[in-house]
């Protein structure tokens, strides 16, 4: 080591934790050089680790363990802190559609468009678990990225300020599995080491292979691997979206293999030289030696290639809103193969020159020990290492969520919007929504009763309220109270009869209020039938003079009945204030009582004023002023609502049925009240 090498703190350590092998880089930097003192690759020896994820945890941290102690030997001071980087190949992207009804001539704000974002979020969480199908993983949700938006099914760029009935959203989604970080946590601390930086292996290879000034760019990273292809988006200066596709150089290496009987080692070895030699010379595993034209292995590898250029070129447009990006960088070592970058613009429709290999192009600041390492399988390694020598930029950082404290994947323009969709927490909380309206209609008028207004949600950051939007940073605090939805309202039957007046006739000069018949549906319901959302209901005092003579127990037979010196058919149907002479023939069917109808049809009943004394409900009556008393008569003494009908009302007469017509006596015991 030379002697001018700055202070052991200022040294990082990046560990690149693949599925095949771990390398380790240990360097520093200085006059915007990245210089590299110490370098191991170790291959793991079992299926330890199975598409970037680790499922052995222990055979994993004794490779990590081997990989330090060798770096260790080589810059000759212990390493402690570690910075590392979750597989690009275990991150889930979707794709979602949402939409969201507005209420009329309401304004379209930032909020509406946040929670209709919240929405697209959920939903795509909702694919992932039926895709997981039982599988209890957590995946917390790392990044987002809008291709659309819609307005009455219209797309649009922005829906702020506008107004409509419907907003949409096309959105892509992208979760990372909790495990992968709780397992990367568990091998480095097995392995005495610290975590100073997590990061994600896309992140890490666009540091390097896209510099700063063109990540404002539409453009695609891909890194072709051996057994994955993953692929990241840029544009705005943010990563947008990721992506994996399950094929890589390994496809194009097997076809090698069974096609010309040599072991796996041998094909790789095969495909490698495809891009310097014209011909090539290997054994089969029967000991033969064989001669083969580059030309000749290239016929037979070119529809796996074209195949693989193929599906990567699909998922581009599918994480791109269905559309090119503007350039495509490819890093990895799949991606090496000679022309596969033209066959990948050409399915991309770009330029061959847009789609390029990156390798020691952008290796030109890093000095290595040995400069043979500047190949593009360096690239993302490399990258750890610097995403951990940027401290302003964590992409993992720490906050509290209602107290609890969580690691948030840092997408340099972190809001509320992302630490509400990291948590999972249901949109529908954050909305106040009034209660559900319940619209019916009385008597033929249509009627809304609007549903109450609820408690809003209240959210904190650092104790100061914030709307969705609020930036957060590293360290904040965060208090999400859910909001209280409004109730909807409760409308009885009764509630709403007050509005009619009581609908009172006259018999014989007495005072009879008939009771409303309430018609909901085209079904009898009575006062406390509970209103329901598009009811039809019919509140009328519909009776024909039959109807009220049944209720009074007269037989119709030989009873005339005159109105305004009109006899009327017993079907005609009663209208309010009504005064009805009833004259029956036969005075037998009428008891002790009188009625006397002469030439004018006026009655003729002598007064004398008798008084009698009554109980009514066990209370005592005294009644003055008529020379008979009919059963009607009582509601003159007692307080008895009858224009707001309660159910059937019973009327006894000494322990039976009484109609409103029968006389009563002195010393009657009289009961009324409401059958409920």
């Amino acid at each position: 080591m030379t002697e001018d090498i700055v202070h052991v703190n200022e040294y990082v350590f990046g560990l690149d934790i693949g599925t095949r092998s771990i390398v380790g880089i240990v360097g520093y930097k200085k006059d915007d050089i990245f210089n590299i003192i110490g370098h191991h690759t170790i291959q793991h020896d079992t299926r330890a680790m199975i598409d970037g994820q680790i499922h052995n945890i222990e055979k994993v941290a004794e490779k990590v363990n081997d990989v330090k102690n060798e770096l260790e030997k080589q810059v000759g001071f212990k390493l402690q802190n570690v910075c590392i980087a979750a597989a690009g190949r275990v991150l889930k992207t979707y794709e979602v559609h949402v939409e969201e009804s507005m209420e009329s001539n309401e304004v379209i704000t930032k909020e509406h468009i946040h929670l209709l974002e919240l929405m697209a979020i959920e939903k795509a969480h909702g694919l992932l678990s039926s895709e997981l199908d039982g599988d209890d993983t957590v995946y917390h949700c790392v990044g987002y990225s809008v291709t659309k938006y819609y307005l009455n099914d219209y797309a649009l760029s922005n829906l702020e300020g506008h107004k409509g009935k419907k907003i949409g959203v096309d959105l892509l989604a992208t979760f990372l599995p909790q495990e992968v970080v709780d397992s990367l946590h568990t091998v480095i601390n097995r392995s005495d080491l610290k975590i100073s930086n997590l990061t994600l292996e896309p992140i890490a290879a666009i540091k390097v292979a896209i510099p700063e000034q063109y990540r404002l760019l539409n453009i695609a990273l891909v890194d072709i691997g051996a057994g994955t292809s993953d692929i990241a988006i840029t544009k705005d200066g943010s990563i947008i979206a990721y992506g994996m596709i399950p094929m890589a150089g390994d496809e194009i290496t097997e076809q090698i293999v069974h096609n010309y009987l040599v072991d796996f080692k041998t094909a790789e070895m095969i495909k490698i030289k495809l891009n310097k030699a014209k011909t090539i010379t290997f054994k089969d595993i029967m000991g033969l030696s064989h001669k083969v034209e580059a030309e000749e292995i290239f016929k037979l590898i070119e529809q796996t290639v074209d195949s693989l250029a193929d599906k990567i070129s699909k998922k581009i447009m599918e994480l791109n809103g269905d559309k090119s990006t503007n350039a495509v960088f490819c890093v990895g070592g799949g991606g090496q193969l000679k022309n596969f970058t033209n066959v990948l613009a050409k399915k991309l429709e770009l330029p061959h020159e847009r789609v390029a290999l990156r390798g020691a192009e952008v290796l030109d600041n890093i000095s290595f020990i040995n400069n043979s390492l500047k190949i593009p399988e360096m690239v993302t390694p490399v990258g750890i290492c610097l995403c951990g020598l940027d401290k302003d930029n964590n992409d993992f950082i720490s906050i509290k969520v209602n107290g609890e404290e969580i690691k948030i994947f840092n997408n340099n323009n972190l809001t509320l919007v992302d630490v509400v969709a990291y948590k999972g927490f249901n949109h529908k909380n954050l909305i106040c929504r009034r209660g559900n309206d319940i619209h019916y209609e009385l008597n033929g008028e249509s009627r809304k009763l609007r549903g109450e207004t609820g408690e809003p949600a209240s959210i904190l950051v650092n104790g100061e309220i914030a709307s969705l939007n609020h930036p957060i940073h590293a360290n904040d605090e965060i208090m999400l109270k859910v909001a209280i939805h409004g109730k909807s309202p409760t409308l009885l039957v009764e509630n709403i009869l007050h509005e009619f007046d009581t609908f009172d006739i006259y018999i014989n000069d007495n005072k009879m209020t008939l009771p409303y018949k309430i018609i909901v549906n085209n079904e009898i319901v009575s006062n406390d039938y509970v209103i329901k959302d598009n009811d039809t209901i019919n509140i009328d005092a519909q009776y024909s003079i039959k109807d009220i003579l049944e209720m009074e127990n007269i037989k119709s037979d030989n009873t005339d009945v005159y109105i305004s010196d009109v006899l009327k058919s017993q079907d005609y149907i009663v209208v309010k204030n009504d005064k009805l002479i009833i004259n029956i023939q036969d005075k037998d069917e009428i008891s002790n009582k009188e009625l006397i109808i002469d030439s004018n049809l006026s009655t003729n009943i002598s007064v004398n004023n008798r008084e009698i004394k009554v109980y009514v409900n066990d209370k005592e009556i005294i009644m003055r002023g008529k020379e008979t008393y009919i059963f009607v008569d009582i509601f003159d003494y007692i307080d008895f609502n009858l224009k707001n009908p309660k159910g059937k009302i019973i009327c006894l007469v000494n322990g039976r049925n009484a109609s409103y017509m029968e006389n009563i006596n002195a010393e009657d015991k009289i009961e009324v009240y409401w059958d409920k």
